[in-house]
């Protein structure tokens, strides 16, 4: 069941967004070689408590951590741990939190200098597939319109898109209807309305669109180890065209 929120429930899912997109700057921010992510994992539970929200991901069907960091070739869900961040690497951080009844969720993925041009070109690629997919959140339009958008940029630029993970509804649940996939299939899927809030998040490959789970049941990686890269934003269809929640003030 698709749950349209009211104009109030958007303010206080702004003000959810701001704390979100204010830890995820922070913690980018640290990530740089010499750090391990269980360094950023803790500072982003420092940061988030001083705001006075939750951390949503810890606890949430069993997932330890505050954070996901995925680097390199992994996907999504990466646990933070001893792994120390090394020039070249990249990390998709993922984050989210709870505060005053209702969830935001974003992602960003951090490049420590210096990146190979080829996965730099992956980060760039996949942060515009974003953008491309948020411009179609318009009253009227179809949710595969958002797939599409997403699908035609991250293929045309040679690179492929994980199928078996995408974005979601959200509000006081973590994840609602409806999924939000990263590529068209055969339906248009739903119409967009105002007061539909999504969390838009492709996950791109430089290799092939194959992943598979880790032992840990966690941790998302691509079958032919080739990096990934994700970025995520909350976001609210609004008469005005797509709101970005997760974003700091101004």
């Amino acid at each position: 069941m698709i749950a349209l929120k009211s104009k109030r429930e958007i303010e206080i899912m702004r003000d959810c967004g701001r704390i979100v997109a204010e830890v995820l700057a922070e913690v980018g921010q640290k990530c740089r070689a010499g750090v391990t992510t269980l360094e950023l994992d803790r500072a982003a539970a420092a940061a988030t408590a001083k705001k006075g929200a939750v951390a949503a991901f810890k606890g949430y069907r069993g997932y330890p951590a505050s954070l996901c960091t995925s680097v390199n070739h992994q996907v999504v869900h990466g646990i933070p741990g001893d792994y120390v961040v090394k020039e070249g690497d990249i990390v998709s951080i993922d984050f989210g939190v709870l505060y005053r009844g209702y969830y935001g969720d974003s992602a960003i993925t951090v490049g420590i200098p210096p990146v190979a041009a080829d996965t730099a070109r992956l980060l760039e690629v996949t942060e515009q597939c974003l953008y491309r997919g948020i411009a179609e959140m318009l009253p009227g339009n179809h949710l595969s319109d958002i797939g599409r958008a997403i699908q035609t940029h991250a293929e045309s630029a040679g690179f492929s898109l994980v199928r078996e993970f995408g974005g979601h509804g959200i509000g006081r649940k973590m994840h609602e209807d409806p999924m939000v996939l990263n590529y068209v299939t055969g339906g248009r899927g739903i119409r967009l309305k105002t007061g539909l809030v999504l969390a838009v998040e492709p996950m791109v490959n430089q290799g092939g669109k194959e992943v598979e789970i880790l032992a840990d049941g966690w941790t998302v990686v691509t079958c032919d180890r080739s990096p990934s890269a994700h970025f995520e934003h909350t976001i609210a269809v609004t008469d005005n065209g797509p709101e970005i929640l997760t974003q700091t003030a101004g």
